[in-house]
């Protein structure tokens, strides 16, 4: 039977992990908010993507799973369970698809907890909802999410979504105005152009170093853009390997700012270039301009929600294949070239002159 709970109630609601899959998410969470408008929701993040949520309106609190620290391992497990039954929520939905998530709700207390029947955690569940097959919903994953509450009764239909908008903070817009000023950046600047090259899923999602390098030295030349390489501390080689092979120099901005404060920045430039990542879904959040690089996923499952973005991909018999390493030869991303990507640059800037002309 779907979960029946009044508007004063206290939701769980445990968000996925990816930068990416979270921006998804939004939608369902949004539809949440409007089923249940009193109620007091609560969002358990882990840090990578709590700012993410902070700025959601209709999320009464975040609470962070601190797994690298105070919630590591099982004992910080059970502490993170014992924080959440003081809490005493009446429910938890679930949108992240771990065995974690739903036993930390059933060791929290939780007395009604939603979630998809998979990774063997059907006993956990009290509302256990039939994981759709690919034909029962449109191909985007922000609907897997959405159909969750509509299999629990919380949606007669799926909405249709065309974008997923985020709004960055203000605080953090203004922290990222003055490190643009102090990099020489005012707000009159010519061109911006971020470019963020990795990819947290793995390295078969990432385009070549040295192309990126070539195309930013293009943009430079052809356009006097300023460009910002942007990504997580983990992707500092990758970011210095990029810098080392160009002409001109880029300002990096890699592993220096937060969520928050890539949103602000993303929300101030006039394009984003990269491969299908969690920055990708930041960008299209914010409407900007977008040329995205896809090789061994799927763009009608995880590509931008944004009608200013342009996907290129050159078709090989192997994608999607969605795998972190290629095992292979990395034909899907080899097989784009430069001149493949500055067409669609050429493109989207084009667009954006129009749009300033409107």
């Amino acid at each position: 039977m779907p979960a029946t709970i009044t508007d004063a109630e206290k939701i769980l609601v445990r968000v996925p992990n990816w930068v990416g899959d979270a921006v998804m998410s939004l939608p369902a969470l949004r539809k949440l908010r409007e089923k249940f408008p009193a109620a007091d929701i609560t969002v358990l993040a882990r840090p990578s993507v709590a700012g993410l949520y902070a700025s959601v309106a209709g999320v009464n609190r975040v609470l962070v799973f601190d797994h690298r620290g105070r919630h590591r391992g099982l004992a910080g497990l059970e502490r993170l369970a014992a924080e959440l039954r003081r809490e005493r929520f009446d429910l938890a939905v679930l949108f992240q698809n771990a065995f974690q998530a739903a036993w930390l709700a059933f060791r929290a207390g939780i007395p009604r907890r939603v979630g998809y029947a998979r990774d063997a955690r059907r006993l956990l569940l009290t509302e256990a909802i039939a994981v759709p097959k690919p034909a029962d919903i449109p191909p985007h994953e922000t609907y897997y999410y959405l159909e969750l509450l509509r299999r629990a009764g919380w949606l007669g239909s799926l909405p249709v979504i065309g974008e997923i908008r985020l709004e960055p903070s203000a605080a953090a817009g203004e922290r990222l105005r003055q490190r643009l000023r102090a990099l020489g950046l005012g707000e009159g600047s010519d061109l911006r152009v971020v470019i963020a090259p990795g990819a947290a899923y793995g390295s078969a999602k990432c385009w070549l170093p040295e192309r990126f390098a070539a195309l930013a030295d293009r943009l430079a030349e052809a356009y006097d853009a300023a460009v910002l390489l942007c990504g997580t501390s983990a992707e500092a080689s990758l970011g210095e390997a990029i810098a080392a092979r160009m002409r001109t120099k880029p300002i990096s901005l890699v592993g220096q700012t937060t969520l928050e404060e890539f949103l602000a920045l993303l929300a101030s430039v006039d394009l984003f270039i990269g491969n299908d990542s969690g920055a990708m879904h930041l960008a299209a959040g914010v409407g900007l301009p977008q040329v995205i690089i896809f090789g061994p996923s799927d763009e009608a499952g995880t590509g931008p929600l944004n009608a200013r973005a342009r996907v290129v991909k050159h078709p090989v018999s192997c994608s999607p294949c969605f795998l972190r390493q290629c095992p292979v030869d990395h034909r899907c991303m080899t097989r784009v070239g430069v001149e493949d990507v500055w067409q669609a640059v050429d493109a989207a800037l084009a667009d954006r002159r129009v749009v300033e002309r409107r």
